[in-house]
């Protein structure tokens, strides 16, 4: 029996187009680990709670290598050590896991894709890895890290270091910054206009948002303006071809020097 067009085919082109995109989207937003930030895991809170204000489900991956072992059942069934911590969040160790992916290429972007096939339901996968790790995950991707740092001169060594990485190996020049600390207002605003600065005269890169998670707020309290902004920004798409790598950049210890001070 011939079937009716009216069930079988859109009404016009901009219908189908509009059915198409309609479709939820997964977000991967990578955020960069800082072994000199001591407030790492309040910072991965406190964006799971800007998305959770979105109604968003998120997963946390953590591939830093401070993280805990997978569940030895993640070589076979990855979905099964997804720990639900909340109705809006759930958690995934992943230390060395990526690397179970890992192609000819040198690229692990196959985990990325075994994470969206493991937790279709997650509408944003936040993956906390060295950027060494999450430039062989974002291989072939653009994304916009978002830079862990703190009041700690040592911190924003390692956060312009790994902006620097992940600008030659990706090609990636847009950049958020989560600063985990409870210093004086000024003070941070000058952390991150030095640290914007340098990313600047040096990489060519330009940082986006940058917001404080501070660890003496209430966990009661509303989230920061700044946190929302920047939670929403991860939300944006990436272009569908990473920029041509770079070369190397010149050092900017001189400039970041005394930063923190």
């Amino acid at each position: 029996m011939r079937r009716s067009a009216t069930t079988t085919a859109p009404l016009d082109q901009a219908h189908g187009l509009r059915r198409m995109f309609a479709a939820p989207r997964q977000h991967f937003v990578p955020l960069v680990h800082n072994p000199y930030v001591a407030y790492g895991g309040l910072a991965m809170e406190r964006l799971c709670a800007a998305y959770a204000e979105r109604r968003l489900r998120t997963l946390v991956v953590d591939a830093a290598d401070t993280a805990s072992a997978p569940h030895e059942l993640s070589s076979v069934d990855l979905s099964a050590c997804i720990e639900p911590l909340s109705g809006t969040v759930s958690f995934l160790a992943a230390r060395g896991l990526p690397m179970r992916w890992l192609d000819s290429a040198g690229a692990t972007a196959g985990f990325l894709a075994a994470l969206a096939a493991a937790a279709p339901k997650i509408d944003v996968v936040l993956v906390h890895a060295g950027a060494s790790d999450l430039g062989r995950l974002f291989a072939g991707r653009a994304p916009r890290p978002v830079l862990l740092a703190a009041d700690r001169p040592e911190s924003l060594t390692h956060a312009y270091a790994s902006m620097k990485l992940l600008t030659q190996r990706l090609g990636v020049m847009a950049y958020d910054l989560l600063l985990a600390a409870d210093g004086e207002p000024r003070h941070l605003t000058r952390i991150a206009e030095r640290l914007a600065d340098c990313a600047d005269r040096f990489l060519g890169a330009a940082l986006g948002t940058w917001a404080v998670a501070d660890p003496g707020r209430a966990d009661a309290e509303p989230l920061e303006p700044a946190l929302r902004e920047l939670a929403v920004a991860q939300l944006q798409g990436e272009p569908e071809h990473a920029g041509l790598h770079r070369p190397p950049a010149p050092a900017a210890l001189g400039a970041l020097a005394g930063l923190a001070n």
